[in-house]
């Protein structure tokens, strides 16, 4: 089973699944890793803002996406920091945050139906408003978040739009939940899933 943790930059995704791992030694850790690709982009000097470029970026993105869930799967649970929907979702929504029409599915056709056999099992949805979004940032030195504000601004609310009321997707405000109450939180829905999952596998 393949479960995923969503939301905004700095809504504390992360800092769960670090919870997770302290906590529920029974449950797999997949971490978003993208250094390898972010450092091939800058050595092709690949521009995500030029139609040709973005697809190049989003066909490497695309296809470690896959690779990562095969890896995940060898494993009873696996919780990922992000998984293929955020890929999914991303490549289709990037261009419209910047106000362009650019033809993605087409033109990515193979790479996205291979993402899309690598969906999660549930989702869970951490969101917050905006001000606690800009505390958490403010508050967490080891990340420069440079995207940030386009991604608060423009992708958060494309992000709320595309996933809000799916059947596989929950949610969890998390305002008023400090740091070891969201990891507690997480750590409930995660067994909440495993539990539910078990009990269908009975039937």
């Amino acid at each position: 089973m393949i479960l995923s943790l969503q939301g905004c930059m700095a809504v504390g995704k992360t800092t769960a699944v670090n919870y997770l791992l302290q906590n529920a030694p029974y449950i797999h850790i997949s971490y978003e890793v993208n250094r390898d690709i972010i450092d091939e982009v800058k050595r092709r000097q690949l521009d995500k803002n030029k139609y040709d470029d973005y697809l190049e970026i989003q066909k490497m993105w695309l296809n470690k996406e896959v690779v990562r869930w095969h890896k995940a799967i060898k494993f009873p649970c696996s919780v990922m920091d992000f998984g293929a929907e955020e890929i999914e979702f991303y490549t289709l929504n990037y261009p419209k945050s910047i106000g362009v029409e650019w033809e993605i599915e087409n033109a990515l056709h193979t790479e996205l139906e291979a993402v899309r056999k690598c969906m999660p099992t549930r989702i869970l949805f951490l969101d917050a408003s905006d001000e606690v979004l800009r505390r958490h940032k403010e508050n967490d030195d080891t990340r420069s978040r440079n995207f940030f504000e386009h991604h608060l601004k423009y992708l958060l609310p494309l992000k709320r739009k595309w996933f809000f009321g799916r059947t596989n997707v929950d949610i969890l405000h998390v305002d008023d939940l400090d740091i070891e109450t969201v990891g507690i939180r997480v750590k409930e829905w995660c067994d909440k899933c495993i539990a539910d999952f078990d009990e269908n596998k009975l039937r």
